[in-house]
């Protein structure tokens, strides 16, 4: 073996030394290695991994550096491996593919390091035609009678890997011969529990491009009972394998369940259910939640159907209607399994048949009430705490889907023991009355804000804000409910502006105080607390009417005061934690402050605007974190609401942090906001900006030409142009030739329309691009009876602007947004051009997507991620950098639980605070 190989080895092998030093040679040994040479790298670590002489620790090593050399978390990196893989002569890839192939079965180690080299490899080479033979020698390791236990079971989580990772459209052509080794796997004769329960978790990520087999009665049937039969292994894991699959093919493959319900899938699921192993149970509480949410799908494409005079695609089986009789006991039984000092942060039976109950209760509305009503009245005051606190989640899990009709009696019953309950001698039942009053305030706010329940309700909420961290975030978000409710109510009567008056306004000071209060308690990090009770203050001050605006006014000042006292401490910042803490703290003192300002008057802003505008400028000067100057923008940007044209004087001293945050590339986020803060200080100061406007175009042009910038930001960049046209008119016009041209090179963009995101992109930069030239058309033709004289440079680019607009409307992608923004720019163009653009318009594709019906939409169980996005079950997301292609979401109290694919194969939990 030659020396540097044996060098290598030793060095692979300090990869797991308890000795620091030790690690950051090794880790500065093979990252220069990896730069010296990557190829020659590459290929050693194959022959490393490769031959089973070298010690089990050099090869998991070895398979680990090779993997990180072929793929990576982040995207951008990830292409570039893939690049440069594909580049690599033919001869050295097929050479380290014969290594790593070679290498499955031979490792001691679980799970396979050389199993992941192989999908990686896959992942980049099989979309480009390359490695046919691949799939054969995968399916032989696995069917071939002298394949021992290690190789089948290497080689099937291989095949798992490549599933999960790869374009399910690459796969489908080789899906029979894929099942085929899978299928072998799982086989009930197969001796090996842990072949089993690779093969098992290799369909469960196979099953999404299996469409073929299961639209085919026999395989569908085959398959359908080797899941069943794998179902009832004596092996915990692979039992918890197959539960998986049947949760993920009833959400895949609801229409084709029928002949499977009754005779298999509800006696396997119930029987999970009753099991007191947590991660059984948890699966089979989870395919009937799936059942629900699809059932629910279900009966909204009914609607929409019905609504459209359509026939539906699908229709519901009402499995969920028919079994609950059997399902809701034992969902109510798990929900008395809750643990004393249980982690609130862990997710187990009980919290999942929280969630279950909300879902079916969602689905079948009104009929799941004789189910629970009965239980929820004979324990709601039971002298066992776990009763009371079933009692109590039971009842509030089903708000949310039955008919006011129903609802609204049963919570005004339910009330006065709802605030007793308030002052339970168990935390736990505390925290879920806390949550309880939070779901009625969402639900059915009128039952907590009548005269009869509101000042007990009132006083038991503030005494909850004194409790336990876990009850008091739950109070918090109570308080936002009803704030809204509240504002709501007095709303009604009042066609434009702010009510004079509202419910709260008398306890309205004393609740701002007591929030303020909160926010500063000592344990205010606990449970997500001080982002809950800021996200309270928040609602509270928006929400409030005219009677209150001297609260509103003195907490501005208490606000601005915390924040000048926050950015005292900036030279006392030792450790990480501490600075996450301190800018966790300036992002909700922003978000705070642009609460209130909204509500500051004209008349007061200007009093306040310059400790505001120099407590942002330290805030500035003194920090990096993205986050902080994120949220600094967007108060800035509120600030400029407020003052309008008065911003001006604060232009100079503002202007190099802009100019900053425009170039934050790293930071994509704090660019998007200082690109959408151009426009806000555009349309405020107008002509006045003029002396800024040179150093801001180049600006935008230059983050448009740079590669590095991320994409979300071009399309704002685009829109804004709009607005710089709309707000200084004809001034314009010594930018107009390089913004027409930049504009007729993103319109003529193109994209992998198999790429949603990318597709999504496309939509967002034409929208961009419609919007940009809408600006453009207004601001030359100006607001006068006749045109400015620079409208006519507009002139020779009608035709290119035509053309794009006929491009759009017979692209089939368009949004709603896209549909309006061409309409807009349809009758600009009309009206500044006049008669003769009806020829060039009046063309049948434009006729078309201006007569098409809109679209209906529903949203349905959308959550907010407090500072975050948007989620929604279903949805492609990037789950710590890695796109998860099945993602299922489970909100329980004010939690989270995302279950996501980790480690490939395996599930587990993420948990996202929200609010």
């Amino acid at each position: 073996m030659e020396q540097e190989t044996l060098q290598l080895i030793h060095i692979l092998e300090k990869t797991v030394s308890p000795d620091k030093s030790e690690l950051r040679q090794a880790s500065s040994f093979l990252e220069q290695a990896a730069a010296t040479n990557v190829l020659q790298f590459i290929k050693t670590l194959s022959d490393i991994l490769r031959h089973g002489s070298n010690s089990p620790v050099a090869r998991m090593a070895a398979g680990l550096q090779l993997k990180n050399q072929l793929t990576s978390k982040d995207h951008t990196i990830k292409a570039n491996y893939q690049l440069r893989w594909l580049n690599f002569p033919e001869d050295i890839r097929t050479y380290i593919k014969k290594n790593v192939v070679g290498a499955l079965g031979t490792e001691t180690n679980r799970p396979s390091s050389a199993a992941q080299c192989v999908a990686y490899i896959a992942v980049t080479e099989l979309p480009q035609g390359q490695w046919p033979e691949l799939v054969s020698t995968l399916v032989n390791n696995v069917v071939h009678q002298d394949s021992t236990e290690m190789q089948k079971e290497a080689t099937l989580e291989a095949i798992g890997y490549i599933c999960q990772e790869i374009d399910s459209d690459v796969l489908i052509k080789q899906s029979n011969d894929i099942l085929t080794a899978i299928i072998h796997g799982m086989r009930s004769r197969e001796p090996s529990n842990q072949v089993r329960l690779a093969a098992t978790h290799a369909l469960l990520n196979s099953l999404e491009f299996t469409k073929a087999n299961f639209d085919k009665i026999t395989e569908r049937n085959y398959i359908m009972e080797v899941v069943c039969e794998t179902t009832q292994s004596q092996d915990s894991q692979v039992k918890v394998a197959a539960l998986q699959c049947l949760v993920k093919i009833m959400s895949l493959y609801y229409q084709y369940m029928e002949p499977y319900m009754a005779q298999a899938l509800f006696p396997i699921t119930l029987e999970a259910m009753r099991s007191e192993n947590d991660a059984v149970a948890l699966q089979g509480i989870e395919f009937w939640s799936n059942v629900s949410d699809e059932e629910v799908d279900l009966a909204i494409e009914d609607t929409e159907a019905t609504d459209a005079g359509k026939t539906p695609a699908r229709v519901s089986r009402h499995y969920a209607k028919g079994a609950l009789t059997f399902i809701v006991p034992l969902l109510l039984q798990k929900l008395t399994k809750q643990e004393e000092l249980d982690d609130e942060d862990d997710w187990n039976p009980s919290k999942a048949a929280g969630v279950c109950l909300m879902l079916l209760a969602s689905c079948c509305e009104n009929e799941i009430v004789p189910f629970v009503l009965p239980f929820i009245k004979e324990n709601i005051k039971s002298v066992n705490w776990r009763y009371r606190d079933a009692s109590l989640m039971a009842f509030a899990s089903i708000l949310g889907g039955l008919e006011n009709s129903t609802l609204k009696p049963l919570v005004e019953q339910a009330m006065p023991t709802i605030i007793e309950l308030m002052y339970d001698r168990s935390v736990i039942v505390r925290d879920t009355a806390a949550w309880t009053i939070g779901r009625i305030s969402e639900i059915i706010p009128e039952a907590a804000i009548n005269d009869l329940y509101l000042k007990p309700l009132l006083e038991a909420m503030m005494n909850g804000l004194k409790a336990e961290a876990r009850v008091a975030a739950n109070i918090c978000w109570a308080f936002s409910g009803l704030a809204e409710a509240a504002m709501e109510l007095a709303s009604e009567n009042v066609e434009n502006g702010q009510p004079e008056t509202f419910v709260l306004s008398q306890y309205f000071e004393f609740i701002i105080h007591r929030l303020l209060e909160t926010t500063d308690r000592p344990d205010a990090g606990q449970a997500n607390l001080r982002p809950a009770a800021y996200e309270a203050l928040m609602e509270m001050v928006k929400n409030s009417p005219k009677d209150c605006y001297v609260t509103v006014r003195n907490t501005t000042v208490v606000i601005l005061d915390r924040l000048q006292q926050v950015l005292q401490m900036e030279n006392h910042i030792a450790t990480h934690n501490d600075r996450s803490h301190f800018n966790d703290i300036q992002c909700l003192l922003c978000g705070t402050l642009q609460s209130v300002l909204r509500k500051i008057t004209p008349e007061d802003a200007p009093q306040i605007s310059d400790a505001i505008m120099t407590a942002l400028l330290t805030m500035f000067s003194s920090n990096k974190s993205g986050g902080v100057q994120e949220d600094a923008l967007m108060t800035v940007s509120t600030l400029i609401e407020v003052l309008g044209d008065g911003f001006f004087k604060y232009m100079d001293a503002f202007k190099p942090y802009l100019y900053l945050g425009l170039k934050n590339h790293q930071e994509y986020q704090v660019c998007c906001t200082a690109v959408g803060l151009i426009g806000d200080v555009f349309r405020v100061l107008k002509h006045k900006i003029l002396p800024y406007c040179d150093e801001i175009m180049q600006l935008l042009l230059e983050n448009l030409s740079d590669q590095t910038v991320h994409r979300s930001v071009k399309p704002q960049i685009l829109s804004v142009f709009g607005d710089i046209v709309l707000s200084i008119g004809p001034e314009f016009r010594k930018y107009l030739d390089i913004v027409l041209t930049t504009l007729s090179q993103a319109s003529q963009a193109q994209v992998d329309r198999n790429d949603y995101d990318m597709v999504e992109y496309l939509t967002e930069l034409r929208e961009g691009v419609l919007e940009a030239y809408t600006g453009i058309v207004q601001g030359l033709k100006g607001e006068g009876p006749s045109p400015h004289p620079e409208l006519m440079l507009l002139e020779p680019h009608i035709t290119f602007i035509v053309g794009f607009i006929i491009a759009v409307a017979q692209d089939g992608e368009h949004s709603d947004t896209t549909l309006a923004v061409t309409a807009g720019l349809i009758g600009d163009l009309c009206c500044a051009f006049g008669t003769p653009m009806i020829q060039l318009l009046d063309l049948e594709p434009i006729n078309e997507m201006l007569n098409q019906e809109q679209p209906h939409h529903c949203c349905r169980c959308e959550l907010i991620l407090f500072g975050q996005s948007l989620f929604e079950q279903g949805t492609m997301l990037e789950i710590c950098g890695q796109p998860a292609s099945f993602v299922i979401f489970r909100k329980f109290k004010s939690k989270v639980y995302l279950q996501k694919k980790t480690n490939l194969l395996n599930f587990d939990f993420l948990k996202l605070q929200v609010n």
